[in-house]
């Protein structure tokens, strides 16, 4: 079966990594900072793109409007509000980590996402108490907890202490521990403990882009929640739900094309009665 969206996914996911890899690289031999940062504070020349969760989180603690702060948390919200958690799937470092793991275990051990059964299986819902618990212990504690300990954050700032200043910093085994956990639940720290997933999909709770069901082409196999690296009911409509982040990998497995990529018009754009009927040329109701 190709596997369409699982190519394009790990493709992009590559670039994305790349993407903070090669400026400290740059930065170091060539003087280049025309781009800076990783993907909680990132540096496009003028143009800063900041990560929602840290802007909000140093503005409840700090209690003060910070302008630039909200200008670069602008785009990476647009971009919930209108394709949901596809930060997580298709940009994090993460998950590119995750997906290269993932590619090792198939070729070396013969790993497939159909057959594998995950070990350690929560409520989703753990997703919501990780994201208010991690405001409300930096608003106690009026530290920036996440702005420190960010995987997706972690990855970049382990590139660049381990380029320009060639050593590690210890919070830095939050990384492996989290590939460990992966080894026996697929995606176990995004599914229940990434309070930035948990924003995201708060934010992309009404999103345009979806996985749509055709439940007439269903068979009911199940693979779709087989290979769902979030685990997510996808028959019984879970990719509806906050908690999908638009991977595709459901839409790759199904056998009967029942599942596919739309785009949602906003309610003002959707055809009314009256309209589809002047198309049509009908009359209008009562003549």
């Amino acid at each position: 079966m190709k596997r369409r969206y699982a190519g394009w996914r790990y493709r992009i996911l590559t670039l994305a990594f790349l993407f903070i890899l090669f400026p400290p690289i740059l930065n170091l031999y060539f003087h280049f900072t025309f781009v800076q940062g990783w993907y909680q504070s990132l540096g496009i020349g003028r143009l800063w793109i900041v990560s929602p969760l840290e802007g909000l989180e140093s503005l409840l603690i700090s209690k003060y409007i910070y302008l630039p702060s909200l200008i670069g948390m602008l785009v990476p919200v647009l971009v919930a509000l209108y394709l949901g958690r596809v930060f997580c799937a298709w940009v994090c470092p993460v998950s590119f980590l995750h997906e290269t793991v993932d590619r090792l275990r198939r070729r070396l051990f013969g790993y497939n996402p159909v057959t594998w059964k995950d070990r350690l299986v929560f409520s989703l819902r753990l997703l919501w108490v990780a994201l208010i618990g991690e405001f409300l212990l930096s608003m106690i504690l009026g530290f920036p907890i996440f702005v420190f300990v960010s995987p997706p954050g972690l990855v970049g700032r382990e590139i660049m202490l381990g380029i320009l200043f060639h050593t590690l910093a210890l919070e830095g085994l939050i990384l492996p521990l989290i590939l460990i956990l992966h080894l026996f639940t697929r995606r176990f720290y995004c599914r229940y403990f990434c309070p930035l997933g948990g924003l995201l999909a708060f934010l992309g709770q009404k999103r345009r882009l979806k996985v749509r069901l055709r439940k007439k082409h269903c068979t009911g196999c199940g693979l779709c929640e087989r290979v769902c690296p979030l685990g997510l009911p996808v028959s019984r409509g879970g990719s509806y739900s906050p908690y999908c982040w638009n991977c595709g990998e459901c839409v790759d497995h199904c056998p009967t094309g029942a599942l596919k990529f739309y785009w949602k018009r906003p309610y003002y754009l959707k055809p009314t009665a009256e309209g589809l009927r002047a198309q049509s040329g009908s009359p209008p109701r009562g003549e």
